[in-house]
């Protein structure tokens, strides 16, 4: 019984720290990391996400940093019923680059990291929160729908990294004027 506890222990510290050793881009910069971004890719390894994979398709989000060193964004998603926009208040941190975010659909604060962006391409997004499970997710985001190649495979090595399956690292399908051209 001890081997056994002392084994979860391990595993529960290596858990933690893999996400612990995360750090945002340096000198990140919210002026030049606002504006339009598509997520181009989503590592997200939820047993009730699983039967949505197929389903899912890029999402445009627009960030808008405020006054206060805060940050806006406006996701629009493209559903069953149309498309949705959902508002989010990124909050930040003493760290530039981390943030935290009230997420409506678990009703908990979560944790937002940039991790490398180069601000004109591409950015490496981790959202982190212990729940009653480790709740992670790796997303991709572009400046445009489509990436270069090697971007991708950047993505899936830092998510494979993460603990993620190759299974739950996905590339959705391109957005389907969502929103239309009058939002």
């Amino acid at each position: 019984m001890r081997l056994f506890v002392a084994t979860i222990s391990v595993m529960m510290f290596f858990a933690l720290s893999a996400h612990a050793d995360v750090q945002p881009q340096k000198d990140f910069d919210l002026q030049r990391f606002s504006g339009k971004w598509y997520r181009v890719g989503l590592a997200y390894d939820s047993p009730g996400f699983t039967p949505y994979r197929d389903k899912l398709r890029v999402s445009m989000g627009v960030l808008t940093p405020t006054a206060n060193g805060n940050a806006n964004m406006s996701m629009w998603s493209q559903r069953s019923s149309g498309c949705r926009c959902d508002t989010y208040l990124y909050e930040k941190t003493d760290v530039p680059g981390q943030f935290t975010y009230f997420s409506t659909r678990h009703n908990r604060m979560k944790d937002i990291t940039v991790v490398e962006t180069n601000y004109t391409e591409y950015a490496l997004v981790l959202k982190h929160k212990k729940m009653n499970r480790e709740f992670t997710q790796v997303a991709l985001y572009g400046r445009t729908q489509k990436l270069r190649p090697l971007l991708l495979e950047k993505f899936r090595e830092f998510s494979i990294s993460r603990g993620f399956p190759k299974e739950s690292i996905l590339t959705p399908q391109l957005l389907d004027n969502c929103p239309s051209a009058g939002q």
